[in-house]
């Protein structure tokens, strides 16, 4: 394609123009409309986003990233930073036709201090990558329950494990941050250096520039108690009155969530699962295997079809949630509740069943997820004792509106329960606010935005 056959809302002279700058600082790595690759290159994981920026940028190091966010300055356009593209349905609807959509999947690899329990994690990383590298140390990190989530997004929005209860949010695992701000400089950020940048990073995430790498502590975990429950739906009212009441002496060690998981008859699946609707419950134990055996022994209890549960390596344990695999097309939504009562018990499981809905879950937090760091960052901590997440599949184009009604079925459920709060790591939809996160950090991260960014330079999936 030529330059000057560019065609995209902008005037004609100004795009040739800013695509010239984008070429020379990149060569064939930054993608316009039309040439090749440059669809597979704006697609995210969550194939129901459909985006189209001016470009796509695919940096291949630190200095690369500099070159994009200067050209990117001069040129006049936004840079939307994006990893794994997981939570690209919180920009749905959003022009991107002055935007460059800087794509970090080509930036990966991870380096392991042992004897430090540190790891340096490039920005595209996912967390297979870290686990990978860990494992053999006998170490492991505070991920979240899917290999292929980014490390730097879900981090800096908090970051839920099956260790929060117990070490609280992923965020607090951050210990520095290498990041290309609005003024094309490329700045280490940390609790000496750049304080308030580290501090903003720390929750404001892509909206305060493109995190390059990330340094992380590591736990000092090999193994870990972990697994699985699983019966017919026909017992959710059951299982799910049981768990609820299960949570509420759970030790800090004890992080669990119940889903109840509603699957189409898929070759694909596996026998237990294809065309069936189940209740789940799925966690992790920081118990020896025989003080953990007692604490699930009121589950065990209710005889389950499918008993999992035993000692895992670490690494392992990202697999027991069963999230998909592979790039997936969905609609979610989530709220937070302070309690799970007898009264929202009902109404989650009467929900489950909703037709078009995939999974609604609920996740045990509190704990250690809920006390505050005193030296975090803008997000340290959730407000409320569970998060219920609703989730509706996008099969066909056609589906969406369908599957949409069903999420926002999941959620508007429980309503008579929720509180004034935001889990991050679960907004994955336009227009949400987002000062439930931040509570009185709101107003500090704002200002913050003024200094780092004033041309609002950079496009978030979880603006500021």
């Amino acid at each position: 394609m030529s330059l000057n056959d560019l065609a995209i809302d902008v005037p004609d002279a100004a795009a040739a123009a800013a695509a010239a700058e984008l070429r020379a600082a990149l060569g064939d790595r930054v993608l316009f409309p039309g040439d090749p690759g440059f669809d597979a290159a704006r697609t995210p994981w969550n194939v129901a986003v459909d985006q189209y920026p001016f470009a796509v940028a695919l940096p291949e190091s630190a200095d690369d990233v500099v070159d994009i966010v200067r050209a990117a300055t001069l040129a006049g356009l936004r840079v939307a930073p994006q990893s794994t593209g997981h939570a690209a349905a919180a920009m749905a609807g959003a022009d991107l036709s002055r935007t460059v959509l800087l794509s970090l999947r080509g930036l990966r690899g991870v380096q392991v201090d042992p004897d430090a329990r540190t790891a340096r994690v490039l920005g595209g990383s996912v967390w297979s990558d870290v686990l990978e590298s860990a494992g053999p140390h006998g170490l492991t990190a505070l991920h979240g329950s899917a290999a292929d989530v980014s490390v730097v997004g879900y981090l800096l929005s908090g970051g839920l494990s099956f260790y929060a209860r117990k070490r609280g949010l992923g965020v607090n695992c951050v210990r520095a941050v290498h990041v290309v701000t609005a003024d094309g400089r490329l700045v280490h950020a940390s609790a000496e250096e750049n304080p308030d940048l580290f501090w903003a990073l720390r929750g404001g995430s892509g909206a305060f520039g493109v995190v390059v790498s990330i340094e992380i502590e590591l736990l000092p975990i090999a193994d870990v108690f972990a697994g699985m429950l699983l019966w017919d739906a026909s017992r959710a009212a059951e299982v799910t009155h049981a768990w609820a009441e299960w949570t509420r002496s759970a030790p800090e060690s004890a992080t669990t969530t119940l889903r109840i998981m509603n699957f189409p008859p898929l070759p694909q699946l596996p026998p237990f699962l294809s065309g069936r609707s189940v209740v789940v419950v799925d966690g992790a134990f920081e118990e020896t295997d025989a003080a953990a055996s007692a604490l699930l022994e009121p589950l065990r209890a209710l005889q389950p079809e499918m008993d999992t549960f035993a000692r895992i390596p670490a690494p392992a344990l990202v697999a027991v949630h069963m999230d998909p695999p592979e790039p997936t097309p969905a609609v979610t939504d989530h709220v937070m509740l302070a309690a799970f009562t007898t009264e929202a018990v009902d109404a989650f499981v009467a929900v489950g069943r909703t037709p078009g809905l995939f999974v609604q879950e609920i996740r045990h937090v509190g704990g250690a997820a809920s006390r505050p760091s005193p030296d975090g960052g803008a997000v340290s901590s959730l407000v409320g004792e569970y998060v219920v997440h609703s989730i509706a599949m996008v099969p066909v184009p056609e589906a969406a509106p369908v599957a949409s009604a069903a999420a926002r079925a999941g959620v508007a459920a429980m309503e008579p329960w929720r509180i004034d709060a935001v889990a991050l790591t679960f907004v994955d939809a336009p227009d949400v606010d987002l000062t439930g996160a931040f509570g009185q950090a709101w107003a500090r991260l704002r200002q913050l935005k003024l200094q780092f960014d004033p041309a609002d330079l950079f496009a978030a999936a979880r603006p500021v």
